[in-house]
């Protein structure tokens, strides 16, 4: 059973990146170089810290979430959007400066806790652009990321806080890009409401 959710996991964490890709390829979506950087990087990392510390079934999740990232990190370079901005580098900084306590530590759980901490970084940026401009992303790949790591905890089999915290972190910060979209599109749903407001109270003074 836990084999198969791990496998789901991994499924669904390679599988969430199709529509992403196509999005990217038809210039529908633009994602942001500077967290598809750190997410590359960091997804390694993670994997290898996971392995380390005794992961097995969990390990689908993020080896094919990781693949899923560099590839699209690639289109970004292209299609992307962002990566010179003082809030990318600001991002950039705190991911090399958690690189490095990494490489130092060499304690798997320690460079765990590490990951999630500058993943999130990249993910602000992301949640950011997405409440900015939400068409500029794709909502479906953010909801099959998100499920693959909620499954992928369940995979886990067993209460372990080490193995448990990467998946869970996935499940939160896809989740949270979804929501950022649709506070931004009821954002701009209320502007265009409140244009169409002022132009129906213009008219009738014209009356």
């Amino acid at each position: 059973m836990l084999e198969t959710l791990g496998l789901i996991a991994g499924v669904l964490g390679f599988v969430c990146c199709i529509p992403y890709i196509r999005d990217i390829l038809l210039k529908k979506t633009k994602p942001e170089r500077a967290s598809w950087l750190i997410w590359t990087v960091l997804g390694g990392i993670s994997f290898l810290s996971q392995l380390a510390k005794g992961a097995s079934n969990s390990l689908w999740m993020t080896g094919a979430d990781t693949l899923g990232v560099a590839i699209t990190f690639i289109l970004a370079l292209r299609y992307g959007i962002g990566g010179l901005t003082s809030r990318d580098i600001k991002a950039l900084l705190v991911a090399l400066i958690g690189l490095v306590l990494w490489y130092f530590t060499k304690e798997p759980a320690f460079a765990l806790i590490i990951v999630i901490l500058v993943d999130g970084a990249g993910a602000v940026l992301t949640i950011l652009k997405a409440y900015a401009d939400p068409s500029s992303e794709t909502m479906s790949t953010w909801f099959l990321s998100g499920l693959s790591g909620f499954v992928a905890a369940f995979a886990v089999g067993s209460f372990n806080w080490i193995l448990l915290s990467y998946p869970i972190y996935i499940g939160i910060a896809n989740w949270s890009v979804i929501g950022a979209m649709l506070l931004g599109k009821r954002k701009t749903s209320g502007k265009k409401r409140d244009r169409h407001s002022s132009g129906d109270k213009r008219k009738s003074s014209w009356k």
